[in-house]
């Protein structure tokens, strides 16, 4: 990219700096959906049920909602330079030891060392560019920093597919390895960024209670299939998460600088923003984890051919990135929300409609409406909640956004895998076998889908003005 009134030498320095932030958002969102495809083939290495593998898409979820708001004060107190170092190698790290992982519980682990790396490329790598770039040109450089972002989940399912058939699925964990070692030399080499002379003191006590709060709810809602745990344990987990609200509300009205100021939740566009981030994405996060599962398992497909069917919804939503502007500036956002939230949980019960028999192009045609919707709510839901904060308060709301994005990415495929595991157990069938799968792939898709559209309610209260 060119840039205007720097030398030769800056230039360079700040063109590898954009490569460098693309090539760790890539490696983050690729990881997010790589995966996916790669969930029977990863269940039959660990001698595992496919029932119980979510967790190793939900724990990389959690671990990264639990880091991204403690992000930005980590790269004041110590500089962006050295924590973009550190991710880069927590990000290898966690990638060699899935890799080289025998059982779940070692797996689960290295996913969780993987998103704490991935928690801290992108915020991180976009405060960077905020500090190097002129303001003339932050534009261009988010925009193009973007890209491979968008690319990540379009070549994840494909690529996860692709090892599983024709290497193993343990590339899908090594192919970051590469990538991360020429991101932590290029680092060394260009990145700059010393600590902050001030920093304000981090809210450890509201962290910690946010933190556990999350990871009282993901492990409800996740417990039964994997943790095996009772009712009761279930629910004393999530009344346990509801205390630590309670102490984090209690905490932030009287603390000078909480992580998140009470006052801002007297934003309604905010509130309602989260919260319609949080519920209707936990049916559209299932869809990468449900789908590539329910082609292979029941319908016979290939990994490689159920990666390459999350094409289309994916390639269909960034089409659509360029016609939500002027279709929000045209109908306002609450119809917008209204409609659209209704159109996405449609797309998702209507793909219980598939059969072994139904015609290929009947599927993609539901897939591509589902990418097209979906990106047009997320690009609705994520501006709605920004747009009425004050300045000083957007990094605050930016921060609380990409944590509720990333919890309910693992709230939803923790659903869903719940979901799936009880139907399954309601026909008598212990194992996730293709004789009794579909019907419990077709009723966790239509309450995914219903989960969805019963979210609408929560946009019902934002104004006619919107």
């Amino acid at each position: 990219m060119k840039i205007d009134s720097v030398s030769a030498e800056k230039e360079k320095a700040l063109n590898v700096l954009l490569w460098l932030v693309a090539c760790g958002f890539f490696m983050q969102t690729l990881d997010a959906t790589i995966v996916n495809t790669a969930i029977p083939a990863l269940a039959l290495s660990l001698q595992e049920s496919p029932l119980r593998m979510q967790s190793v898409v939900v724990v990389y979820s959690l671990a990264m909602a639990i880091l991204i708001p403690a992000s930005g004060w980590l790269s004041d107190r110590f500089g962006t330079r050295r924590v973009y170092l550190c991710a880069i190698v927590l990000f290898v790290c966690g990638s060699l030891l899935c890799a080289a992982s025998k059982s779940l519980s070692q797996i689960l682990v290295a996913r969780i060392i993987q998103g704490a790396g991935g928690a801290l490329l992108l915020p991180v790598g976009r405060l960077s560019i905020l500090r190097a770039f002129p303001r003339n040109h932050f534009l261009a450089a988010m925009s193009f920093i973007a890209v491979p972002g968008m690319m990540g989940p379009l070549l994840g399912p494909f690529l996860g597919g692709w090892f599983v058939e024709h290497a193993s699925w343990h590339w899908i964990f090594l192919i970051n390895l590469p990538v991360g070692l020429i991101g932590l030399v290029c680092s060394l080499l260009y990145l700059k960024g010393p600590p902050l002379n001030e920093v304000n003191a981090f809210d450890f006590k509201g962290y910690a209670y946010l933190s556990l709060c999350m990871i009282c709810f993901v492990l409800a809602v996740d417990a039964h299939s994997s943790l095996q745990l009772s009712g009761l344990q279930i629910s004393t987990m999530i009344a346990v998460g509801l205390i630590f609200i309670a102490f984090y509300i209690k905490h932030a009205q009287k603390s000078e600088q909480p992580l998140f100021p009470a006052h801002l939740f007297k934003t309604q566009t905010l509130k309602l923003g989260l919260l319609g981030n949080l519920f209707s994405r936990l049916g559209s996060s299932s869809i990468p984890f449900l789908v590539p599962l329910m082609l292979q398992v029941s319908l016979g497909y290939a990994p490689v051919e159920s990666g390459l069917m999350m094409l289309p919804p994916a390639l269909s939503g960034m089409v659509t990135k360029r016609l939500t502007t002027g279709i929000i500036v045209r109908f306002g956002y609450k119809r917008v929300l209204l409609i659209n939230t209704m159109l996405v949980g449609g797309c998702m019960a209507l793909m219980a409609l598939t059969q072994a028999d139904t015609p290929l192009w009947a599927m993609l045609i539901v897939l591509i409406f589902f990418g097209a919707f979906n990106s047009l709510q997320f690009t609705a839901m994520n501006t709605i909640t920004l747009i009425d904060l004050k300045e000083q308060e957007a990094s605050a709301g930016n921060s609380l956004l990409a944590m509720a994005q990333m919890l309910a990415l693992g709230l939803g495929v923790a659903c869903a895998g719940t979901l799936l595991n009880e139907f399954n157990h309601s026909q008598g069938s212990a194992v996730l076998d293709s004789a009794h799968a579909l019907t419990s792939f077709h009723a966790t898709l239509i309450c995914m889908g219903l989960i969805t559209m019963c979210s609408t309610l929560i946009y019902t209260r934002l104004s006619s003005q919107s």
